[in-house]
C-alpha cells in the first residue's frame, strides 16, 4: 500500500516543543471514532524515544469480543518493506550484496534480469509487473506458494518498461529481495530477521507471520459494517518479504528510531536508504510536514491498514495500526503530529442531518467535469445517497446538512448546489467543480 501523505503544523513550529502531549484531547478524538465504529486497531506516538501516548481501540476478535490493547499484534503489511530493505543494506555492509549486483545472479530465468540491479528492486525502477496487480490475484492468495511458485509467477507476469527508466510501486520486486538474502544468508528471512534485528533490539513481538493466531494475540481483521464483517486472509508466504511481518505499536516506534540513531545500520547506509528518487529511497518514503520532513512507509494487507513514521528534526515517531477502518486514517496522523506540535485538533463529528428523500432526488445523476477525468454517478436509495466514480465501487454518503455529504472513509465531502445544477469535490486539499450534465 502505497499513500503520501501530507501533514500540516502550527504556522509558527518551534522545533523545541514541549513534550505536553494533550493526551485528553486524543483520548476524546479516539473516543469518537471507538463510539461510531470507524477505526478499530492501536496507535501511538514517541518524543525524543519516550512514549507520550500509546491507545488501542476496537476488537482484535469481534465474534468473542476480544478488545485491541496495545499488546495486540497486528499484520503491517507494506510496513515489511522498510525492514526488508534494512536487511538489504545490512547484507551490504556485510560484503553479502551489492547495490550494482544484478538480478540475474539469482533469478536469471526473470526477464531483464541481467539489467535489473539490487538498487532498482529497492527503489521499485526495476520494471518488474507488480504480481498483486494481476486481475486473478484474489483467487489465489490465499494459497500458500513456495519460492519456486512465486518466482515462476513473477516470470510469467512479465515486465512494464525498460530498468531504471521510471518508478512504478512492485511487491514483486521485494519477493524477490527477501529470496536474494536467504540465498546469500543461507536462511530463511524468518532466521535472518530475527539474527540482525529484533533478537539485537529486543523486538519480542516483532516477527514473520504465519496463519493468524489469537494465542499469540494477533488480531483479525474486519470491515466495520453492522454487523462487522470478517476479513479472508492472505497467505503470507504470498507478499513475503513485501508484506508478511506482524508487529505491535511499541516495536515499530523502537525499529524506526533506533534505525535512525544508527544502531542496526551505519549513517551512510541510512542516508542511502533516505535518498529519494520519484519520491522513494530504499523501503522508505519521505512525509512532508510544514518546514520538516519525517520517513516511513504505510502498508495494507487484506482490511489491516498502517502507517509509521519518524520525523528525525522534531525526534518524534508515529505509528498506526488498524484491523478495520471506516474513517480516513490520515486524519488520525494529523491530530497526532498536531497535537505533538503544540497546534489544536477538531474532534470529528459523525452526527448525520435529515434531509428529505425529494430533496436527495435532486442530487441524484452524473456529475462531470473539466479538472477531473472521471464522471461521478450520484444515486437516491431508499432516503440516502450513494456516490460511483468512472470504474470504481458504490460509496454511501452521509448528510451533514441539506446540501453538504461525506464520505469519511476516503476523507471525502460532496457540495451540491441543485440550483446551479454543480456538485464540489473536497478531498486532500483538494476542491474540484463538477456539473450535472
Amino acid at each position: 500500500m502505497k499513500k503520501l501523505l501530507f501533514l500540516f503544523s502550527c504556522l509558527a513550529l518551534s522545533m523545541a516543543f514541549s513534550q505536553n502531549f494533550n493526551q485528553e484531547k486524543m483520548n476524546e478524538f479516539m473516543n469518537v471514532l471507538e463510539q461510531h465504529q470507524k477505526f478499530m486497531g492501536s496507535m501511538a506516538i514517541t518524543q525524543n524515544g519516550k512514549m507520550v501516548y500509546e491507545r488501542a481501540v476496537g476488537f482484535a476478535d469481534a465474534e468473542n469480543q476480544k478488545k485491541n490493547t496495545t499488546d495486540t499484534r497486528f499484520r503491517i503489511g507494506s510496513i515489511t518493506k522498510t525492514f526488508t530493505a534494512t536487511l538489504v543494506m545490512k547484507a551490504v555492509e556485510e560484503n553479502k550484496l551489492n547495490l550494482s549486483d544484478r538480478l540475474s545472479l539469482f533469478y536469471p530465468e526473470i526477464k531483464n534480469a541481467e539489467k535489473i540491479t539490487i538498487e532498482q528492486l529497492l527503489n521499485h525502477r526495476s520494471g518488474i509487473y507488480n504480481i498483486t496487480d494481476l486481475p486473478d490475484y484474489l483467487s489465489w492468495n490465499q494459497n500458500a506458494m513456495t519460492n519456486q511458485e512465486m518466482v515462476a509467477k513473477i516470470k510469467s507476469s512479465g515486465t512494464d518498461f525498460e530498468p531504471g527508466t521510471k518508478f512504478s510501486y512492485s511487491n514483486s520486486g521485494y519477493i524477490l529481495l527477501g529470496y536474494i538474502l536467504e540465498k546469500v544468508y543461507k536462511k530463511s528471512y524468518a532466521e535472518i530477521l530475527e539474527q540482525k534485528i529484533t533478537k539485537p533490539l529486543g523486538l519480542k513481538n516483532t516477527y514473520y507471520g504465519g496463519k493468524i493466531n489469537l494465542q499469540k494475540m494477533e488480531a483479525f481483521s474486519y470491515t466495520l459494517e453492522t454487523p462487522l464483517m470478517k476479513s479472508e486472509e492472505t497467505d503470507l508466504s504470498i507478499p513475503a518479504a513485501a508484506g508478511a511481518m506482524i508487529s505491535t505499536s511499541a516495536d515499530l516506534l523502537k525499529f524506526i528510531q533506533d534505525l535512525f540513531n544508527h544502531k542496526i545500520i551505519s549513517e551512510k547506509s541510512l542516508s542511502q536508504m533516505i535518498t529519494m528518487t520519484d519520491n522513494y529511497g530504499f523501503g522508505i518514503f519521505r512525509v512532508p510536514f510544514y518546514n520538516t520532513s519525517g520517513f516511513g512507509h504505510n502498508g495494507g494487507i487484506d482490511a489491516f491498514t498502517s502507517a509509521l513514521y519518524y520525523f528525525p528534526e522534531l525526534k518524534t515517531g508515529y505509528v498506526m495500526l488498524s484491523n478495520g477502518t471506516a474513517f480516513d486514517n490520515n486524519q488520525i496522523t494529523i491530530a497526532a503530529m498536531s497535537l505533538a506540535t503544540c497546534k489544536n485538533i477538531e474532534i470529528p463529528n459523525f452526527t448525520a442531518a435529515n434531509v428529505d428523500p425529494a430533496t436527495l432526488q435532486k442530487y441524484a445523476g452524473t456529475y462531470s467535469s473539466t479538472q477531473f477525468p472521471i464522471k461521478i454517478e450520484v444515486r437516491e436509495k431508499n432516503g440516502q445517497i450513494f456516490a460511483q466514480a468512472t470504474g470504481q465501487g458504490e460509496f454511501p454518503l452521509q448528510a451533514k446538512s441539506e446540501n453538504t455529504f461525506t464520505f469519511d472513509t476516503a476523507g471525502i465531502q460532496l457540495d451540491f448546489d441543485s440550483d446551479k445544477k454543480t456538485m464540489k469535490l473536497l478531498q486532500g486539499g483538494m476542491e474540484i467543480l463538477f456539473t450535472k450534465e
